[in-house]
């Protein structure tokens, strides 16, 4: 599963630091693609049994329907897998969850060397010393840095400009010592620029404990506060801080709290309580500073709270009442703000309302809806409007002078990314912007929005002698079953063929509107290098296309996902670009569902298949309201107690329909403590599907990472041995383990 939509800043800045952390590169030549037939090297271990779990049938009836459940056992609590002393049920899991480890050891042992070889390449790509490019808050510069062998980052800033003295905010090299897992989140600097709040998370749960340090002293303030989402907004004297906490089960954030510096947080008061479960909500300060916003939010609807900044402990008000489907965010400037909506308008438009009359009656229109562009975010400056608009699947970046004309910002490459980032100044012509392309990796621009110039901060720089031009990307459609053409975005080393001899790995997520754009990534060329052609298939679920790309692959139209990207594979085979036991699979979360349903449906279709994380008891977490972030899908997925529903999603879950056949070669990857779709989900299913999988199929292996959740492995070198992994599986399957 996904996280849900947040705030256009919000999503600005988790958009930064995944794009900054995902774009260093490497090229070595010599590796180059052999086109002789691949040899699975799979085959010469075979003499390694598999672990076979024990079953115990667990019937669940709904609907007059009956399912049995042969390994529900292997599902603990929090308090089960965190116990000093493991009772015999958790015992049990955890020496069947090593010994999957132990025996994706033994099946990978003779791909060791391979891993150890990518994951120097990777690391090799990484400028160890790197930094950031600095932008400027309130008479601070600020900046993220690295030191060569160090995991984390350093957060420093350095007052009036880059010659002073570095003020080190945040060293986390010094503070993850001794943990295994390591996460800091949610940097807030008070509006006197005097505390810096953050959250912390040791254990990939995504639930962070606040703390306050004091930048003038250095010291951290006694204030310490408890199972937070880790992001904290100030008010505007810098007393006051808000938080949202998460419900000790569910971990749906539900409520947000007002903290006061050097009190408790005993006494901390309650601000608001979401009490509808279908609904999380967060709290944040709008970029004029003017404001506190708590959003309520769920996949159709939205409601905001506001108040005055300098009046902390005021009552907020509702903005615009919660209405089934009615979706908005919003942005303050002068006496109005802005509102970006699907009112009337499925691809959303841009209205404004005064801020004293903010019911949508009051709103009126400052940018129209369009069919043939899906408005996706604003930026609001003193003299300029920048939307961001995506326009046959690219996001588009559009100027508009609130005197002159319009226009659009010119990128060289047809399929790119293009995005807006830290603007943080009102009066200004700059606009920060970042931008790449699956060839080029990511770069931070300050565009004149006056004069249109394009001034380059910063490329990532990508070592071992990396060059773009070696490199071709491609933008195709292919077709579906029922004549919809999808986008499938490529890219291939220049010296690979396309005559149906390269392995081709074909990506796929499609789910929570998410739009797989066309990105950068260093760690990819270890692929491309040994020949491999990547593409990303653009299928429904996401929107790439407009809002209805996504509902057409959602709720009783999920099928649409599935179906999209197998006949997207097949067009790739039909089209020549690969061949039968050359095309390779990868999807992970909810990519990990399609990944599922696509092996039940062609299992024949691919040569191997990488599913990690995989959301893949799809009916069951569906019923089960104490899983996080169950009740806020229901929009998604439907609810199952619905027989509808119930139906529907049955006819497709890759757990219940699991069925007696050759599966190809696949890797299934989780772990223990993953809050977004909890370890048994794929545990469970690598044991069904090994008592189904006949003699003729391959091997299926599955990987648990014991100290880490959802997004693995924390640590920019740590994670990079997970992608060496799942690389690892594919080169060995593709008989290219010497390269």
């Amino acid at each position: 599963m996904n996280h849900p939509q947040w705030p256009n800043l919000i999503i600005g800045i988790l958009l930064t630091c995944l794009l900054a952390a995902a774009c260093q590169s490497d090229v070595d030549n010599s590796q180059q693609i052999s086109s002789a037939e691949p040899e699975n090297s799979f085959m010469l271990s075979q003499e390694h049994a598999p672990p076979m779990a024990e079953k115990q049938a667990y019937e669940m009836t709904l609907h007059g329907h009956t399912r049995v459940d042969d390994y529900f056992w292997m599902r603990l609590s929090d308090e089960q897998k965190m116990a000093e002393q493991p009772d015999e049920q958790t015992q049990k899991v955890l020496d069947y969850l090593n010994a999957e480890n132990n025996y994706f050891d033994q099946m990978m042992a003779h791909t060791v060397g391979l891993q150890e070889t990518i994951f120097e390449e990777m690391k090799g790509r990484i400028k160890e010393d790197d930094t950031s490019v600095p932008y400027k808050r309130r008479g601070y510069v600020y900046q993220t840095r690295y030191e060569t062998g160090q995991e984390y980052p350093i957060y420093s800033r350095f007052k009036g400009n880059m010659e002073a003295e570095e003020e080190i905010m945040l060293n986390v090299n010094d503070m993850a010592e001794g943990y295994e897992f390591f996460s800091v989140g949610g940097l807030s600097v008070s509006l006197d620029d005097r505390y810096i709040a953050y959250g912390v998370d040791t254990l990939s749960r995504r639930i962070y404990d606040i703390y306050l340090k004091d930048l003038e002293t250095g010291e951290l303030l006694p204030d310490f506060i408890p199972a937070t989402t880790g992001r904290a907004t100030w008010s505007a004297d810098g007393k006051y801080l808000f938080y949202t906490v998460k419900e000790p089960v569910s971990l749906r954030s539900y409520r947000v709290m007002r903290h006061e510096i050097g009190t408790p947080s005993t006494d901390d008061v309650m601000i608001y309580e979401e009490e509808d479960e279908t609904f999380s909500t967060y709290v944040y300060r709008t970029k004029s500073d003017k404001y506190l916003i708590i959003g309520s939010y769920q996949t159709l609807s939205t409601e905001l709270r506001i108040l005055e900044a300098d009046n902390p402990t005021g009552e907020f008000r509702i903005f615009q009442p919660r209405e089934r489907g009615l979706e908005y965010n919003i942005a303050h400037y002068g006496d109005d703000f802005y509102v970006r909506t699907n009112l009337d308008a499925r691809n959303f438009r841009l209205m404004k309302t005064p801020v004293s009359a903010t019911n949508k009656s009051n709103w009126t229109e400052v940018i129209a809806h369009r069919d043939d562009a899906l408005l996706e975010g604003m930026d609001i400056f003193q003299n300029y409007l920048v939307l961001s608009e995506r326009i046959a699947g690219i996001t588009e970046l559009r100027v508009m002078p609130w005197e002159g004309e319009e226009y659009y910002v010119d990128f060289p490459e047809e399929a790119h990314l293009a995005y807006t980032t830290t603007n943080l100044e009102f009066n200004t012509d700059k606009l920060r912007l970042g931008y790449m392309s699956m060839k080029t990796p990511a770069s931070v621009f300050d565009f004149n929005m006056t004069t249109k110039e394009m001034e380059l901060l910063k490329e990532q720089p990508v070592l071992g002698g990396f060059d773009r031009n070696d490199y071709k990307t491609e933008r195709l459609m292919s077709v579906s079953r029922d004549g919809v053409e999808v986008p499938l975005s490529m890219v291939y080393h220049k010296d690979t063929p396309t005559d149906g001899s390269a392995p081709l790995l074909l990506y796929g997520y499609g789910s929570y509107g998410a739009s797989m754009d066309p990105s950068f990534s260093s760690t990819r060329l270890s692929l491309l290098d040994r020949g491999f052609i990547y593409v990303i298939a653009h299928i429904r679920g996401g929107e790439e296309m407009g809002r209805h790309w996504y509902e057409d692959g959602k709720l009783l139209k999920k099928k649409n996902t599935f179906t999209d990207f197998v006949d997207a594979g097949k067009w790739l085979l039909e089209n020549n670009y690969t061949s039968q036991d050359r095309l390779f699979a990868m999807g992970g979360s909810a990519g990990g569902l399609l990944m599922g349903a696509v092996v039940n449906m062609e299992p024949d279709l691919w040569a191997g298949v990488v599913a990690a994380v995989p959301f893949v008891d799809v009916v069951s977490t569906m019923l089960d309201e104490t899983i996080p972030l169950t009740t806020g899908e229901w929009d998604e997925w439907g609810n199952p107690k619905d027989p509808e529903y119930y139906e529907y999603i049955l006819s497709y879950s890759p757990y219940d329909q699991v069925k007696q056949t050759a599966y190809p070669p696949m890797l299934v990857t989780t772990g223990l403590h993953d809050s977004q779709v909890q370890y048994w989900e794929p545990a469970k299913w690598v044991a069904k599907l090994r008592t189904h999988n006949t003699e003729s199929g391959g091997p299926i292996l599955m990987h648990t990472n014991m100290d880490a959740g959802h997004g693995g492995a924390s640590g920019r070198f740590k994670s990079l041995k997970d992608r060496a992994r799942d690389y690892a599986f594919l080169i060995d399957l593709a008989g290219l383990n010497a390269k």
